[in-house]
């Protein structure tokens, strides 16, 4: 158990250092942030919103296609891009400065 927080903490702290990234935030399946980077009220606003926005778009899809799956979400615009991979327990959620 301990390798695999190990892994995730490394992974988190690799995608924060790419450049133009401003944050990211772990949600739990009920759209609760476990980890984020971002201060707390920013962290509650996106973790509330995209959770809501991911469990339509992933119904969506499964509404057109009872097969297929909503494997990633990008979101662009003038200011950020979020890009939200959702998992069976996890939403990850990154947000980044696309001009950068």
């Amino acid at each position: 158990m301990f390798l695999l927080q190990a892994e995730v903490e490394e992974t988190l702290k690799r995608i924060q250092s790419h450049k133009g990234v401003i944050g990211t935030i772990v949600v739990n399946a009920e759209g609760i942030p476990i980890r984020t980077t971002l201060d707390n009220s920013t962290t509650v606003q996106y973790a509330g919103l995209l959770h809501q926005l991911t469990m339509k778009a992933k119904s969506t899809v499964r509404d057109i296609d009872p097969q297929n799956d909503l494997t990633f979400l990008r979101i662009r615009s003038k200011k950020h891009e979020i890009m939200v991979a959702p998992d069976k327990e996890y939403l990850l959620i990154v947000i980044q400065n696309p001009c950068e």
